[in-house]
């Protein structure tokens, strides 16, 4: 089975461990480490250590992880007051905003709408390890210890880390979506080289511009679960460096 190391990729967690309405902040858990995830995937302890360093709300850096929708880099609904990791997993506090959209935010939060959230992450290239395990029906996982974490998102389901598209794959409307996305991928392009406004709008539209790629990457790759390992037993783990739309949309269409 090969392993993509793609621009953006996603990770659910469904833990909201507390709430505080005088200070409109919510205490959560964005990942949990030592779970076998849908992409056989492991995160171990430790993984988001060097993010938290470099672009954690203590860092010197004007482009921290940041507090979104629907990985959504337009919908921005407050900031992370804490980002640590315990024993369980990554711990977060994030503080709701008093924009439009960190009220509407926060109300789901009260009506117990938002129930989980998903990180938005890229994995190291070389902290990426398959292990054996025979007793395991894929015969093994991969275990991560470090990602770059760019993102932690407040969902409405998240029980899939990628249910709207895969909502759609199930669908009948695929190459719709597909082309959807590719034009948003198109204007996002068309702005960031155009280059106006501050490193931070520019920033925002690079992270959104990779999220987008990630979704029809997820596209492409829609088939049924097989595991085929390589000469030496080991799954291939294959760096993507570009990526090839029209092979996209021909495999969609197929």
């Amino acid at each position: 089975m090969e392993k993509v190391i793609s621009s953006y990729a996603v990770k659910a967690s469904d833990m909201i461990k507390d709430m505080s309405s005088d200070k409109r902040s919510v205490a959560i858990y964005l990942s949990k480490f030592g779970n076998v995830d849908s992409d056989l995937d492991v995160i171990q302890k430790g993984a988001f250590t060097k993010s938290i360093q470099e672009r954690g709300p203590s860092s010197d850096s004007n482009r921290k992880i940041a507090f979104l929708r629907y990985h959504d880099w337009e919908h921005v609904i407050g900031k992370f007051e804490t980002l640590q990791e315990d024993d369980y997993g990554l711990f977060a506090v994030g503080k709701l905003g008093n924009s439009t959209k960190g009220e509407d935010a926060w109300r789901d939060y009260e009506d117990g709408l938002i129930r989980e959230h998903s990180i938005g992450f890229q994995y190291v290239n070389d902290k990426v390890k398959w292990v054996d395990d025979m007793t395991m029906a894929s015969g093994g996982y991969y275990l991560i210890t470090e990602v770059k974490l760019y993102e932690g998102s407040a969902v409405l389901f998240g029980a899939n880390e990628m249910t709207p598209t895969l909502d759609v794959m199930k669908g009948e409307n695929k190459i719709e979506y597909a082309q959807k996305v590719s034009n948003d991928i198109e204007k996002i392009t068309s702005a960031i080289v155009r280059g106006k406004g501050t490193d931070e709008r520019l920033y925002e539209l690079e992270m959104k511009l990779k999220y987008l790629n990630n979704q029809l990457l997820l596209l492409a790759q829609m088939e049924p679960f097989d595991v085929k390992h390589s000469i030496d037993n080991e799954p291939k783990i294959v760096i993507e460096n570009s990526f090839d739309w029209n092979k996209v949309i021909n495999t969609i269409k197929n």
